[in-house]
């Protein structure tokens, strides 16, 4: 099967027959969230994921700010604070050393180490609490699309009916390979070992040898995570097959190549290899096919950008391909899903690749180091590049307007609890301290908060579901073109 061509609208008539209004190839945690955020507006959804369990390594990543405002947007931060620890915010890009930034915009300002599979099964269990079925153990083989829908056929031949698909299947994605849809960019140069293990050697000892070797070896470290256990990053020999699995001797040959000693590591939790390979897909869309996550975007996982912009992008995605099936989007808003991802992800494979040459030994990029080392005293420089790592600096080019126009809004306080509080319900929010507003025909979408005392330098904002300004003022028709931009007719 292959991807055919979209050409025309989908039809409004109903006669189509769909066993599902989405399916999405991939459960992790850009499909997962992806599948509750289109429940939210009572969209019919299918997730197939390949693997038939859960990964068994427990890999630490970080949500960082903007994806804890997500999760606090949708009700789900304390559950994930429950399993997660708080981190400061210092040193995000490329490990530069500097103080934490001050002034950030965030009632969330940390970062929350958190193992990767209970993100994925927090994630997932939201996504089938709102009416998401999950499918383990089913791949997508192929598909075929047309004006109506999406056929897609799985592994074991089985074939089923949606209106559309969405690719969240990673790096080395079935759906993008087979919708034909280029992923340009530059294959790994370096890879990195990375694992957890226990070691043999005294705590005092690792933290010495590792300060010693630390400042020269910038992808080296041992970082202790729970008794007895450590986080252990080291250079690779060289670029290898990606396919097969590092072994413990690999470690041992390579540690004692950077730091004279193997450490005693033993008794391995995981290993795993990564490169620096840089990737993005030429489009996010053909058609009723679409990618998100690392399906559409892959770069080194330095300042730890990868989950969170995936996660991010389902967000983008959900509300605007939900309001398509619904039948009230406007002709243009799913179209907005790749102008405003794609130079997202543009920007974060452009800090990603500096901070790799910032990690390289050579004397150019050591110098550089340095420069930037000391411009990180620099309060306005550590907060800038926080703000890029942590994606709280985006603004979505939404046209000329006031300066909050297209970024998204902090959790201000209101009379009774918070905004974020009101947004759980994934739809877009009029939050107006004037009093004389009115959401009028787009009441079914947009929630009317109407709050003199909420904590805002300015008398009204609409907020999209994914929590960006859309409108700034307290003009009532103005309000209208701007609601019926985002929101469709009234």
């Amino acid at each position: 099967m292959n991807s055919g061509q979209f050409t025309a609208e989908p039809s409004s008539d109903g006669t189509a027959l769909h066993d599902f209004d989405v399916i999405i190839a991939g459960c992790g945690p850009t499909g997962a969230t992806l599948a509750a955020e289109l429940r939210l507006h009572d969209v019919r959804v299918l997730v197939l994921e390949r693997d038939t369990e859960p990964a068994s390594y427990v890999r630490i990543v970080a949500l960082h700010m903007r994806s804890i405002e997500l999760m606090a947007m949708r009700g789900l931060l304390d559950r994930l604070l429950r399993h997660g620890r708080r981190r400061p915010l210092g040193g995000l890009f490329a490990a530069l050393p500097g103080p934490e930034p001050e002034g950030l915009d965030s009632e969330y300002a940390y970062l929350l180490g958190i193992p990767q599979p209970v993100v994925v099964r927090l994630l997932e269990e939201h996504a089938v609490a709102l009416g998401a079925r999950v499918r383990h153990g089913a791949a997508v083989a192929g598909f075929e699309q047309d004006d109506a829908g999406v056929t897609v056929e799985l592994a074991g031949g089985e074939r089923l009916r949606s209106r559309y698909l969405v690719g969240c299947d990673g790096g080395r994605s079935t759906v993008r390979t087979l919708l034909g849809v280029g992923f340009p960019g530059e294959p790994s140069r370096n890879e990195t070992l990375m694992g957890e293990m226990e070691v043999g050697m005294p705590p005092k000892e690792i933290a010495a040898r590792v300060a010693r070797v630390g400042g020269a070896r910038h992808r080296f470290w041992l970082r202790p995570f729970g008794t007895e256990v450590y986080s252990v990053v080291v250079p690779a020999a060289g670029v290898g097959d990606r396919t097969a699995a590092p072994t413990l001797d690999d470690f041992r040959e390579q540690l004692r190549a950077v730091a004279g000693t193997d450490f005693g590591v033993h008794s391995p939790r995981w290993l795993s290899r990564f490169g620096d390979a840089t990737r993005l897909a030429e489009r996010y869309r053909t058609g009723r096919v679409l990618l998100a996550g690392d399906a559409a975007h892959i770069h080194p996982p330095t300042g730890g950008q990868g989950l969170n912009l995936g996660v991010q992008d389902a967000f983008n995605l959900g509300w605007k391909l939900a309001a398509r099936i619904r039948g009230w989007a406007p002709d243009t808003l799913l179209d907005t899903y790749e102008t405003e991802r794609r130079p997202v992800a543009e920007d974060v494979l452009d800090n990603t690749r500096a901070q790799m040459e910032l990690h390289s030994t050579e004397p150019g990029p050591r110098a550089v180091r340095r420069l930037l080392t000391e411009l990180m005293d620099i309060g306005e420089v550590n907060r800038r590049l926080t703000e890029k790592i942590t994606a709280t600096g985006i603004r979505y080019d939404f046209g000329p307007g006031h300066q909050l126009l297209g970024r998204r809004l902090r959790d201000v306080d209101l009379a009774q609890g918070s905004l974020y509080a009101r947004l759980h319900r994934g739809r877009g929010l009029l939050l107006d301290r004037t009093g004389r507003l009115t959401a009028g025909g787009w009441s079914d979408r947009v929630d009317h908060l109407a709050d003199p005392t909420a904590a805002l330098d300015v008398p009204c904002v609409l907020l999209r579901p994914d929590g960006h300004v859309a409108w700034v003022g307290d003009d009532q028709r103005d309000l209208d073109a701007h609601l019926s931009r985002w929101f469709g007719a009234g």
